[in-house]
């Protein structure tokens, strides 16, 4: 058994090798939800639909957000009636996003989840990391903001002064997924503001230290390989680098797999986590994304 732990960048790209190197009725996939929030009178968790849109072959993989090929006449007519959207929601994620917050008038987020993975005929058990909602705001040289706010309206450009939210307890299946699980795998999103808040979800980082846990850096160099991690980091006083995120992941990885490019942060990271790889950590295909999740899952690429 696989349990993966998931944002909405990076891991959703590597999720499409672990199902071509693994039975996808092995894997569970945690995701974070610190995000989720209601727009337009809808239901949004834009981490959990990207995982799910990916794990059902429909996501929109030139921006790794939303249905490919989808329509926005909605998304269009309200700015033309004054009710101009902070996301833009195509037709079909609409209509997914509208079943998903009716089903929540009488059903937990996680029930939801599972109703509409199943109609979309996915193997994999998608799990969000709490059915309790939780808010996080961003403070700035600019004052504090919502998340979305500052990512898409101010396009992650504010100086970032720190992060908030509140603590959960995670959702049913979450502990027993790590417990349960051959392999945790902490795949390559933001460890600020996707990978964290479901590591400090009520006894999730007591299982992971009793779980063999790999994790794949999302930085190389001092860049992340996308979105305002750096910022998050900075901001909670880590160093921008694979470095800095062994230093967030220490006390309870056993494997760390780092781009070949961080060759030179190699030996200080071993003083953190003896087991460490290089590989190409860079997915810009599918044979990249099956090769990575092979050498995760300790398999000759």
């Amino acid at each position: 058994m696989i349990s993966i732990l998931s944002g909405g960048t990076g891991t959703p790209k590597l999720l499409q090798g672990m199902v071509r190197v693994a039975n996808p009725e092995d894997i569970t996939v945690i995701v974070n939800t610190i995000e989720n929030d209601y727009f337009s009178g809808v239901y949004v968790a834009p981490d959990v639909d990207t995982v799910i849109y990916t794990l059902a072959g429909i996501i929109n993989e030139d921006t790794w957000y939303g249905v490919k090929d989808d329509s926005f006449v909605t998304h269009e007519r309200l700015k033309e009636i004054g009710c101009p959207e902070t996301l833009r929601i195509g037709d079909r994620d609409r209509a997914l996003k509208i079943q998903k917050t009716i089903l929540m008038e009488n059903k937990s987020l996680s029930q939801a989840i599972d109703i509409q993975r199943k109609e979309l005929g996915i193997k994999s058990t998608v799990i969000p990391m709490s059915d309790q909602e939780s808010h996080i705001t961003i403070n700035t040289h600019e004052g504090e903001m919502e998340f979305h706010e500052f990512l898409v309206e101010h396009q992650g450009k504010p100086e970032v002064l720190d992060i908030n939210y509140q603590k959960v307890d995670p959702a049913i299946g979450v502990i027993e997924s790590i417990e349960n699980s051959d392999i945790v795998v902490i795949g390559p999103s933001n460890p600020i503001t996707s990978i964290e808040p479901i590591i400090s979800a009520k006894d999730v980082r007591k299982a992971l230290k009793n779980a063999y846990v790999v994790a794949v850096s999302p930085i190389i160099g001092n860049q992340p390989v996308s979105g305002p991690a750096a910022k998050f980091m900075e901001a909670r006083g880590y160093e921008v680098s694979s470095l800095g995120v062994a230093g967030i992941y220490q006390d309870f990885l056993d494997r760390f797999i780092i781009d070949v490019l961080d060759v030179d942060y190699q030996e200080e990271i071993e003083k953190l986590i003896s087991d460490v790889m290089l590989t190409q950590t860079i997915m810009r295909n599918v044979n990249d994304k099956i090769n990575l999740a092979r050498c995760i899952l300790g398999e000759n690429v």
